[in-house]
């Protein structure tokens, strides 16, 4: 019988991560996460976080439980890049749509496509981005990844629309002289945009379609339909506030950012957390009924960053954040 091997000593001073998940409210049932299948590769959490010159950027996607608990991929994705010379920072957040069966290739196509598209024209110099021609290159690689190369047909673009439906908020954001985030942005479908600014949400887009009747909607415009006219739209971020562009997986627990869930966030992202993966851990909180993939992109003036400090993320989860 081969010998037991003993756990090697944690090594003087040394302390184990508090990766506790937060409980916000009643918590969902716990349980092991089945594997999403593995092609194309989907990792169930990513995350990143870095600083330009002006700005400083945090971001995560997590798969949803439900997602976990029935072994489907995270159907939600984020692309997000710097360009140099203007000290612009590039986005893209998509949420697949849950009927598209290949949803989650969509919402990365989106993204990617999107983001290479508005890094293109900023290399050329544009005085304003065309998000017509960013939006419809989406939605074209969508309706690529059905046709494999040829010009697609009516029954083709049906199918691309069946089979890898996505939302789609895209759009640019610098540091101005005065401090300010000066954001340009568009969507397709209910992602959405908040400025949290002294402990309030302010929605800047995105939420349900409400109908005629005053009913809100949940179906979903989502690419490759591609709306007639698309126009970006302007917003200034105030110097001590933080641009947060989500799915409706973040947005729908939010709410109007007036409850518990919204009281952590803001005392959480208030300012830029030190380590880009204490987003990740504050995005997946435990909240009975909310459990859908949920992707969140923060954005701070880079002076920020020397601001931060405080008790970090266990504040939260020991009730020592406001509310």
């Amino acid at each position: 019988m081969p010998a037991q091997k003993t756990r090697e000593p944690r090594p003087p001073g040394a302390q184990p991560p508090a990766w506790a998940r937060f409980v916000l409210g009643r918590p969902t049932a716990r349980f092991e996460p089945k594997p999403p299948p593995a092609d194309p590769y989907r990792p169930d959490t990513l995350f990143d976080g870095w600083s330009t010159p002006g700005l400083t950027v945090r971001l995560a996607s997590v798969r949803g439980d439900a997602h976990r608990f029935g072994g489907q991929p995270r159907q939600d994705d984020i692309v997000v890049a710097a360009h140099e010379p203007t000290d612009a920072v590039v986005f893209a957040v998509a949420d697949g749509v849950s009927a598209a069966p290949q949803s989650h290739v969509g919402a990365a196509l989106a993204c990617r496509t999107a983001v290479a598209d508005v890094l293109r024209q900023l290399d050329e110099g544009r005085p304003q981005v065309d998000w017509n021609r960013a939006v419809a290159a989406a939605a074209y690689q969508l309706f690529m990844r059905v046709t494999r190369g040829p010009e697609p047909t009516r029954e083709q673009k049906q199918e691309a629309q069946a089979l890898l439906a996505t939302t789609l908020v895209t759009g640019v954001v610098r540091l101005t002289g005065s401090g300010q985030l000066e954001v340009n942005l568009v969507h397709v479908g209910d992602s959405g945009a908040w400025m949290l600014h002294e402990n309030r949400f302010h929605p800047l887009l995105g939420g349900k379609e409400e109908r005629a009747d005053g009913v809100f909607s949940s179906a979903v415009s989502a690419l490759p339909w591609v709306p007639p006219q698309i126009e970006g739209t302007w917003y200034t971020v105030p110097e001590d506030g933080v641009l947060l562009i989500g799915t409706d997986g973040f947005g729908d627990p939010l709410g109007d950012g007036t409850g518990r869930i919204g009281s952590v966030i803001a005392y959480e992202l208030g300012r830029p957390p030190r380590e880009p993966q204490a987003v990740a851990q504050l995005l997946d909180f435990s909240r009975e009924t909310f459990d859908d993939d949920r992707t969140l992109l923060a954005v701070w003036p880079r002076h920020r960053l020397d601001e931060s400090g405080g008790p970090g993320p266990a504040a939260a989860r020991t009730g020592g954040a406001p509310g």
